[in-house]
C-alpha cells in the first residue's frame, strides 16, 4: 500500500463520522433525496449518489479498494472540506447543508 492510499484512507476515515447503516438509513429519506444538484435528466442528486458509492465503501475491506474507490474517496474529502466552511449561522439541525453534507457521509452534529 502506498503512502497515498494510506493518506486517502485516513482523510476519508476523518471526513466520513457515519456508519455505513447510519448512512444507508439516511439516504432512504426524503430530506436526503431533496438536496442536492441533479445533472443530466437524473433523478439522483450527485451527493446521493456519493452516499450509495460510500456505502460500498464502508462495507469493503480495505484490501478490496479499486482505483475507483480512492478516487471517491478523494472526492468525499475535498467536497466535505469545502462544504463544511459554508456552516449556516444558528441550528442546522434541519437545513439542507446539513443534509447535504450527511448524504456525503458526514453528520456535522456527530462528534
Amino acid at each position: 500500500m502506498s503512502d497515498d492510499e494510506r493518506q486517502t484512507r485516513d482523510d476519508f476515515a476523518d471526513a466520513v463520522n457515519m456508519t455505513a447503516s447510519e448512512l444507508r438509513k439516511w439516504l432512504d429519506t426524503d430530506e436526503s433525496k431533496e438536496v442536492g444538484q441533479k445533472s443530466g435528466g437524473s433523478t439522483e442528486s450527485t451527493g446521493h449518489q456519493s452516499g450509495r458509492h460510500i456505502v460500498r465503501i464502508l462495507e469493503k475491506r480495505q484490501s478490496e479498494y479499486t482505483e475507483a474507490d480512492y478516487a471517491h474517496m478523494r472526492k468525499v474529502v475535498g467536497y466535505v472540506a469545502r462544504h463544511a466552511k459554508q456552516r449556516p449561522h444558528g441550528d442546522v439541525h434541519d437545513t439542507p447543508w446539513r443534509w447535504s453534507l450527511m448524504n456525503w457521509g458526514n453528520d456535522p452534529e456527530k462528534h
